[in-house]
């Protein structure tokens, strides 16, 4: 079993080692197991990948980011270029209709909302954003248009959740509602956790992902 100390240790090298987290720009503290991370950057980028990292850490079962994105002078840019922004990266992009799209820019924060058939298209969408200067939040409220699923969907599921993310895969399960997919089990990390929704994103047909996927060593 890890201490605070161990988490604390390994969450620091994690955001040592990734060349996309700035220097000394985070405060750790880990209290029973529960990671607060602390501070301001200058980009929403900085911050994913500032939450990134520390979910690489292994048994971490609860990570909160209370981390402000202040952008400087350099990366301040008004809603309205940040929304013209977006219409113009949108009308270049091959994975998704903008008709099927809402999208509003309040003080640097983005607020999206439509209905897509994929979720690929959703994470499409904010991959986007993601990089774009101004930017200090995503609040991303899109649905999907539910699909006719497979009937061997879980079997399918399954197989690919351990082809892709981990063998620990074979242990976890997986029930089938209509366009809802429910996870059930246990991980190493939330690293993994997030691999395995994500993935079963990705399944033909789903609608909705209900991960009661829990986190353990």
């Amino acid at each position: 079993m890890k201490s605070d100390i161990d988490f604390y240790n390994e969450i620091l090298d994690e955001l040592t080692w990734d060349s996309h987290v700035p220097d000394a720009r985070i405060a750790i503290s880990v209290c029973n197991g529960v990671a607060t991370l602390t501070g301001q950057l200058d980009t929403y980028a900085e911050k994913l990948a500032v939450k990134s990292a520390a979910e690489n850490v292994l048994g971490l079962h609860t990570l909160i980011l209370d981390i402000s994105v202040d952008p400087p002078k350099i990366h301040q840019r008004s809603d309205t270029e940040i929304a013209a922004a977006i219409e113009h990266l949108l009308s270049w992009s091959t994975p998704v209709s903008r008709k099927k799209l809402r999208i509003a820019v309040n003080d640097g924060w983005i607020f999206l909302a439509g209905e897509l058939d994929w979720d690929f298209e959703r994470r499409a969408v904010e991959k986007l954003i993601h990089p774009l200067k101004g930017v200090v939040g995503i609040t991303n409220n899109i649905s999907l248009r539910p699909h006719v699923i497979p009937q061997s969907i879980s079997n399918r599921i399954k197989e690919t959740l351990v082809r892709q993310v981990s063998q620990n895969a074979q242990d976890i399960d997986i029930h089938v509602d209509g366009s809802i997919i429910t996870l059930r089990g246990r991980v190493q990390s939330i690293a993994e956790k997030n691999a395995m929704e994500g993935t079963t994103w990705s399944a033909p047909g789903v609608s909705k992902v209900n991960s009661q996927i829990t986190i353990g060593l």
